[in-house]
């Protein structure tokens, strides 16, 4: 089953190593370690509003990826970052094209993973129109994996979800010296109880968005709860949306604000997982922490301008035509500009022209389309 057609990913063509230069024979083989729920992502683009109860509506666009934790997983690979996930697949077509998709198109390592003979893999529909999207979803939880003693596995980092009673492996993880970087989904109870947080102890960052930050520090401003969670995690970094984001270091008082590239969005599924990456390649990296943030804000604003999740996460070849094309553009505010040179040292020659088109990955062609 054929994973990408059109333009073929070539890890070795498009991938740079961004932390090259710290890589020493002692490191983990892993940079980033995942876990959680593989969807079936399908998803609908060019809909002229939303559908309409008694009505059919034809969709301009359409594409197929693995979605949930996978948008995480392939972003992170995409940035060149050695990405170990753990997640149960169905044994049905969907779940071979997703392990096919994630091992073989993205050089991400599922030795962790498993399939589940006779669980069906769980589907999400995603409809995109006016710059937002609707999803329908459907799945059944999967079985309870066996215990495994080498879960986690050593590595640089991890990326978490933060939910109460259900990501024991945190602490594991930070205990054999792992960076946690950590988000948290929506409060469905409405308590948003900062107690549900208990595992930020073992978190470097946390990156809410700053409807959810705001509720769990009852603070009015996205700046401030952000000093209120970096009294409780050394980097706070809040997502401000298409005004950009700010974030604060607890050990040193800095504070970094940047806004938001202005873009003609496509497709937001899998922003919020493409801006943590981001982040996360920038403090492997070393990099300032406004960097880090303008960064992680860029990547986010590139995948928003394809449709899907896993599907949109830029590569280093989009961040350097991106680059090369944004510096000849007329009337270019200088002072916007300077805020991406650190890129200047970093990224390879474009290869090819801005705009970059992806691949449109779908089920069923043959190896020789």
């Amino acid at each position: 089953m054929s994973t990408r057609h059109g333009e073929q990913w070539d890890h070795a063509a498009a991938c740079l190593d961004p932390l090259a230069s710290l890589r020493t024979p002692e490191d983990p083989a892993c940079d980033v370690y995942l876990t959680g729920n593989v969807f079936l992502d399908i998803i609908f683009t060019g809909l002229d509003s939303a559908p309409v109860r008694g009505t059919e509506s034809w969709a301009r666009g359409m594409g197929s990826s693995p979605g949930g934790v996978a948008n995480m997983a392939t972003a992170l690979a995409r940035l060149g970052l050695r990405t170990s996930l753990a997640a149960a697949f169905g044994d049905d077509h969907y779940g071979e094209y997703c392990w096919d998709a994630l091992e073989q198109g993205e050089g991400i390592d599922l030795s962790l993973s498993r399939t589940v003979p006779g669980w069906h893999s769980p589907v999400t529909v995603s409809m995109a129109y006016e710059g937002e999207r609707t999803m329908v979803s459907h799945g059944h939880e999967a079985p309870p994996p066996e215990p495994a003693p080498d879960c986690p596995p050593p590595a640089r980092a991890a990326v978490a979800s933060l939910t109460p009673g259900r990501a024991d492996w945190i602490a594991q993880a930070a205990r054999k010296g792992a960076r946690i970087f950590a988000d948290v989904g929506w409060d469905e109870t409405g308590r948003w109880d900062p107690h549900d947080l208990a595992d930020l102890e073992h978190c470097e960052a946390f990156l809410p968005n700053a409807e959810e930050a705001m509720r769990y520090t009852r603070t009015d401003r996205p700046l401030a709860a952000a000093r209120a969670l970096a009294e409780r995690v050394p980097v706070a970094v809040v997502t401000l949306g298409a005004e950009g984001a700010c974030a604060v270091d607890g050990a040193t008082g800095e504070c970094a604000q940047v806004p938001a590239i202005a873009v003609e969005a496509l497709d937001p599924t899998g922003a919020g997982d493409v801006f943590v990456a981001g982040f996360v390649t920038g403090t492997l990296a070393g990099w300032p922490l406004a960097d880090r943030l303008a960064f992680a804000g860029l990547t986010a604003a590139l995948s928003v301008q394809e449709f899907g999740g896993s599907l949109s996460a830029p590569g280093w070849s989009e961040i350097a035509a991106w680059w090369q094309h944004v510096q000849g553009v007329a009337d270019q505010d200088p002072a916007a500009l300077q805020r991406y040179a650190f890129l200047e040292a970093l990224l390879p020659a474009p290869a090819r022209p801005w705009p970059l088109r992806r691949a449109v990955p779908t089920i069923g062609f043959g190896r020789s389309a």
